[in-house]
Order: C-alpha cells, then sequence, then structure tokens
C-alpha cells in the first residue's frame, strides 16, 4: 500500500507542479501587457509545438540531430571516463597524480572550449560530439571512483579468498556494486549532454534543435523557441527517466533480503 502511494505520488507530484506553474503563467500574461514578441502565452507555444511535431517533418530530423549528437557524446564520455575510474580506483600513485588536475580542470566551463574545438577540429559533428564528451567526462568520471571507493572492503576479500582477482573482480563484483553511482553519473552527465549538443549547434555548426533556436531567435519567435525548450527538456527529462528507472531497478536486485528471508 505504501509503495502504490509512493508511486502515485511520484506522478501527481510533479503533475500538480506543472499545472500551478501553467496557470501562473497564464495569468501573468493574459492582461497583455507583457507583449507577446516577449513572453508568449501558453496557447502560443502550444500551437507552435503542434506545428512543428505534426506539420513540419524535418522537426523530427533536427531532433534526432540533436539526439544523435548527445547520446554520442554520453558514450564517448563513458569509455573513456570507467576505465580511467578504475586506474584511479586501483592505483594510489595515479589517483594522488590525477585527483588534483580533475578538481582544476572542473572549474573550467566545458563550453568555453567551443572555440578552440572549432580551431582544433572544425566544424560539424565531430567538433560537437566532442564538445559533449568533454561535458559529461567529469560528471561520470567522478560519480564513479566515488562508488569504486565506497564498495564494502570486506566484500572484496572474501572474493580474493574465492581466488576472485583482475578483470574477473572488476567484472563480476567491483563494477557491479558500484554500478548505483555509475548510472547516478550517465544520468547526469546525458543531461550536460543535451545542453552540450545545443550549445555547440550554436557555435559550431550543424542541424538540430539548437541551429533551429538560432533560426527562431533571429525571426523574435519566443513561442517558437519555448516550444523547442519544451522539446528539449522532454527529452532530456525521458533519458534521464529511463536512466533512474535502470538504477532503482538495480537497487533493488542487490538489496539485500529481509532477516529471516533465503
Amino acid at each position: 500500500m505504501i509503495a502504490g502511494r509512493r508511486s502515485w505520488l511520484t506522478v501527481l507530484a510533479p503533475l500538480g507542479l506543472g499545472v500551478i506553474l501553467l496557470s501562473a503563467w497564464g495569468l501573468v500574461v493574459a492582461p497583455g501587457t507583457i507583449p507577446r514578441y516577449f513572453l508568449p502565452t501558453p496557447p502560443d507555444v502550444a500551437r507552435e509545438l503542434y506545428s512543428g511535431l505534426v506539420s513540419h517533418a524535418d522537426m523530427w530530423e533536427l531532433t534526432g540531430a540533436t539526439m544523435t549528437e548527445a547520446l554520442g557524446g554520453c558514450l564517448a564520455g563513458l569509455v573513456v571516463a570507467l576505465p580511467l575510474a578504475v586506474v584511479i580506483y586501483r592505483s594510489k600513485v595515479v589517483s594522488a597524480a590525477v585527483l588534483p588536475f580533475l578538481g582544476t580542470t572542473q572549474a573550467i566551463p566545458a563550453i568555453a572550449l567551443a572555440p578552440l574545438l572549432v580551431l582544433w577540429i572544425g566544424y560539424g559533428l565531430g567538433a560537437i560530439v566532442t564538445l559533449c564528451t568533454l561535458m559529461v567526462f567529469f560528471p561520470i568520471l567522478v560519480s564513479s571512483v566515488v562508488g569504486f571507493r565506497h564498495i564494502d572492503r570486506d566484500i572484496i576479500a572474501a572474493a580474493q579468498v574465492d581466488g576472485a582477482g583482475g578483470l574477473s573482480l572488476l567484472a563480476w563484483i567491483e563494477i557491479p556494486l558500484a554500478l548505483p553511482n555509475i548510472l547516478a553519473g550517465i544520468r547526469n552527465g546525458f543531461t550536460l549532454s543535451v545542453t552540450g549538443a545545443v550549445v555547440g549547434e550554436m557555435v559550431m555548426g550543424g542541424r538540430g534543435l539548437g541551429t533551429l533556436l538560432t533560426v527562431q531567435r533571429d525571426a523574435n519567435n519566443a513561442a517558437g523557441m519555448f516550444a523547442t525548450i519544451i522539446q528539449l527538456a522532454v527529452l532530456a527529462a525521458l533519458i534521464y527517466s529511463a536512466v533512474s528507472l535502470v538504477e532503482r531497478r538495480w537497487s533493488r536486485l542487490t538489496a539485500p533480503l529481509p532477516k529471516g528471508r533465503s
């Protein structure tokens, strides 16, 4: 019963907040004192959203391009960050040498590197994916290192007594135990990757929702910009929720059984 109430609460609470925010938005613009080019009405945004998704077939192509860039950056960041997290976790020398630099590099906005990427790589897909990779690399790396370092040492010792070691210990014990933290890093990293894709399209070319935002900005189409931003938010929220679901399922599978059960 309690679990059922919690599941309903996770649906109804954000839905209720959304209704409140939407109503407040409508009340603010209803008197007509705010110009629509500055803050459009909810119906204006809804019409733009409907028109873009239903009437214009290329909208799905633009959305697919942005999602491809974001997913490519997230996967590339994971492929680089996870092995490095393992090395930092297992090597005290590497950990002592690398961690101070990680703290420094995280203070540099990855978006500020976009002009350099244009100089080094050029415009287009490769530069945008590289920017996304840089944005997700550090969150995934830090979260993965934290996950590895919080593994119960008694479990590792018991596994080593049973003969596990090297890659087998990593694949069957350490990664599964650190997986919730790794998934948390991926979840946060993907949101940043969507941001990187949009900013990259604005700065480094490409064909996606970031490019559409630039066109709408130049046309003073505030309603269209709101509609595009809503699309981006929904896409990021869907992926965020999907990874969160995997994370919760994994936590349930690996949770210890209550006393008296086997």
